[in-house]
């Protein structure tokens, strides 16, 4: 495999800064034991002079309209393993790392059906925590020189930001890079977070401190990291073969509900999946979908909110109802239902719930196996990201779950790409599946 070569690390400010303290939700706080976010870009256009330049003065620009990707974590310990945690615009600044390879080209990470083990390479910080940024970086980015073109990988606490927030910030960065007047953003971000009335905030929850590591080369080891016999395929649905997907489930139920087509989508991967890993037909199956509660509540979240703005939708199935007849139909319905039923009043007592008992998301690095975890949507600007030399031709993400399906719009319009990670096996079998 071809080895990546730091040419450069710089810390990248923000010109002017706030010193705002931010305080956090139970969106963003669930995510505190948990890994950072990873999304990146794949350009077929080689580095020219000045073009790194231009990405870290661009950057810093954006770091003043989107301040705490350039602060760090505040955390503040109280008595018996109760902290509460905030958000320090101090502006300690973003990590930015300039690298390379010498033998990958653009086509060995967009041809392959299978995403080779480097891309892993193309991100900074290697299991690193999200209660770590008190001390690292919110926004790590790192541009790695290819033969033939560049990749642009950026790793986000996920205590900060959530895959809206992500698109927010990358496409405000693109368009100061590429020369926007004065350098302004169309969609200004709202930086304070959401509290319902009588919440007493900082919001204080258990957790015990673990002794943080030494990240200084941005990066460690650690069992989950390096979970075995794992592989990440690409999936691509064409808009005429979601179309098709979504007709012939809409067809066959009730006409009260309407499947939309990324749930025909993930519900058409959910059967493929119970398929090829040969489920016990009496066996419970998980799909969990991150939903938006942004347009859920009332009043509504304001456009342009940074932060986390989301939560699980937990459908559970037998594994003999997917594999039915009518398996794919029962289980978009499941899925369209639950969907809904996320209400103002629902969200607003998930919410309280939380409050009452903190719920934090734990990283394991042996995950159950009988679950699809799907992040991201597709309705994210992923094209869009031109920094002043043409748009990408691919968008990657790091996960090292089992069963993380990271869904992104695919280049065709109309079309959804899927990067999905399991054992080798049970992908072969998948594509098999969808090809038959």
């Amino acid at each position: 495999m071809d080895v990546v070569k730091i040419l450069s690390t710089d810390t990248i400010k923000a010109l002017k800064f706030s010193d705002k303290e931010i305080d956090l939700t139970p969106w963003d706080l669930q995510y505190f034991s948990g890994t950072p976010n990873k999304k990146g870009l794949l350009y077929h256009h080689p580095v020219v002079s000045n073009q790194i330049q231009q990405l870290k003065h661009s950057l810093s620009y954006a770091l003043e309209f989107f301040q705490p990707l350039a602060g760090r974590l505040k955390i503040t310990e109280h008595k018996d393993d109760i902290i509460s945690c905030s958000v320090i615009c101090n502006n300690a600044g973003v990590l930015f790392t300039h690298a390379s390879v010498e033998n990958t080209c653009v086509a060995d990470i967009l041809e392959p059906t299978y995403v080779p083990s480097i891309i892993g390479s193309f991100f900074p910080f290697v299991g690193v925590k999200n209660y770590e940024g008190t001390s690292q970086p919110l926004l790590a980015v790192q541009v790695t020189e290819l033969v033939d073109g560049i990749f642009i990988g950026c790793t986000f606490n996920h205590v900060v930001v959530d895959g809206n927030s992500i698109w927010h910030f990358i496409n405000s960065w693109a368009e100061i890079s590429r020369g926007s007047c004065h350098h302004q953003i169309s969609k200004l971000p709202i930086l304070d977070r959401w509290f319902p009335d009588g919440v007493q905030c900082p919001i204080q929850f258990p957790f015990t401190i673990e002794p943080q590591k030494n990240h200084s080369d941005g990066s460690s080891s650690s069992p989950f990291d390096e979970e075995p016999n794992l592989s990440e395929r690409i999936f691509h649905f064409s808009k005429e073969k979601i179309l098709q997907m979504k007709s012939n489930i809409n067809k066959q139920i009730d006409n009260t509900i309407k499947i939309s087509s990324l749930q025909a989508i993930l519900t058409h991967v959910w059967c493929s999946f119970v398929r090829s890993k040969q489920f016990n037909p009496q066996e419970e199956t998980h799909n969990i979908c991150l939903i938006g509660v942004g347009p859920r509540i009332v009043p509504p979240l304001p456009e342009g909110y940074f932060g986390n703005a989301i939560i699980g939708c937990i459908t559970t199935m037998k594994a003999e109802d997917l594999l039915k007849e009518d398996g794919v139909c029962n289980g978009a319905s499941e899925m369209n239902k639950l969907i809904a039923s996320h209400s103002n009043e629902k969200i607003k007592n998930h919410y309280k719930s939380w409050l009452k008992n903190p719920n934090i998301i734990k990283r394991s690095s042996k995950p159950k196996d009988n679950f699809l975890l799907i992040s991201s949507s597709p309705r994210f600007d992923v094209y869009g990201n031109d920094f002043g030399w043409g748009k990408p031709v691919a968008v990657r993400s790091s996960n090292k779950l089992n069963g993380v399906v990271s869904v992104f719009a695919g280049i065709e319009e109309g079309s959804i790409d899927l990067q999905i990670r399991l054992p080798f096996n049970i992908l072969e079998a998948m594509g098999n599946d969808f090809s038959s």
